[in-house]
């Protein structure tokens, strides 16, 4: 039996000429290597349709593209090579390909003190964008945190200075009384609010760049604010906490200025910004964000 050539109804010409801005799949499983941490991503890959007279596009050839990255190291010339290969399969249909990888990327981090470790994932997205202007690649990176109101330690020492002074005031101080005292919960009668907060980063990344920076983002971002979100504990790590809370106290607009300033020391083209506190006084969040060179 003589085998029939397979129709290509995505050859045939379309009865609405008409060009589109992107065709493509969304949600594809990917299993990559990013910043040597093994990770399954969900992946975008797409292209324009410029040819306003053609029906469609190749998907397999898209998909068979995304399959380069499977099992290596995410970086930028593997990004390039993909994002080629998109526009390769398509010339003539196509003058742009884009490529967005999600996911989330799992580091172990050392506890404060302790000879403890624990594993913390960190949300992570990567767009990438080749078209007749050149390439484009955005990393963002989400980091947790704990932040404290300044305003509500100002008000806890208020209120601890007003029963230090209702306690002592008529009797002669005793070192050891008063030592006593302040480990008492009669001598620090209120504490400051605080709050698990979010920083979101975005960073656009310098021509030249063969790494995606997301370990050095998060680095950067963690020792700028000083409180990251700890993993395992014992109780010496949980005081070293405590005192790192209180050594950083910190408003959103305290946070989105230090990891402005930090970005500002990566190797980067354009950054944007934004910290969440989910408020533990309030019912709503407090937000504030920051950019350089964005655009």
């Amino acid at each position: 039996m003589n085998e029939q050539p397979l129709p290509d109804i995505a050859a045939q010409a379309t009865h609405h000429d008409l060009p589109l801005d992107w065709v493509g799949m969304a949600g594809i499983a990917l299993p990559i290597r990013l910043a040597s941490a093994a990770v399954t991503a969900t992946v975008d890959i797409g292209v324009s349709l410029d040819d306003a007279g053609a029906r469609g596009i190749h998907m397999s050839r898209l998909y068979l593209a995304a399959q380069r990255l499977v099992h290596q190291e995410l970086d930028v010339p593997a990004v390039l090579q993909v994002l080629d290969d998109c526009l390769s399969t398509h010339q003539a249909l196509a003058d742009s390909a884009t490529l967005t990888l999600r996911g989330e990327v799992t580091f172990e981090r050392p506890a404060l003190v302790s000879p403890l470790s624990g594993w913390k994932a960190y949300p992570f997205e990567m767009r990438a964008r080749q078209d007749g202007r050149g390439v484009s690649i955005e990393l963002q990176v989400q980091v947790e945190y704990s932040s404290t109101c300044p305003c509500s330690a100002a008000l806890a020492r208020q209120l601890i200075q007003q029963r230090f002074a209702e306690t002592f005031a008529q009797k002669p101080l005793d070192y050891l009384e008063i030592l006593d005292w302040l480990g008492s919960t009669q001598g620090i009668v209120a504490t400051p609010h605080s709050q698990r907060s979010t920083a979101i980063l975005q960073l656009r990344l310098a021509p030249g760049c063969v790494d995606l920076p997301v370990l050095a983002l998060i680095d950067s971002a963690e020792q700028a604010l000083g409180t990251a979100v700890q993993t395992a504990v014992k109780r010496a790590d949980e005081q070293a906490f405590a005192l790192a809370n209180g050594q950083n106290l910190m408003f959103c607009e305290d946070a989105v200025r230090r990891l402005h300033h930090a970005l500002r020391q990566l190797p980067q083209a354009a950054f944007r910004l934004k910290v969440i506190h989910a408020e533990s006084l309030h019912a709503h969040d407090a937000v504030a964000e920051s950019h350089w060179n964005w655009g």
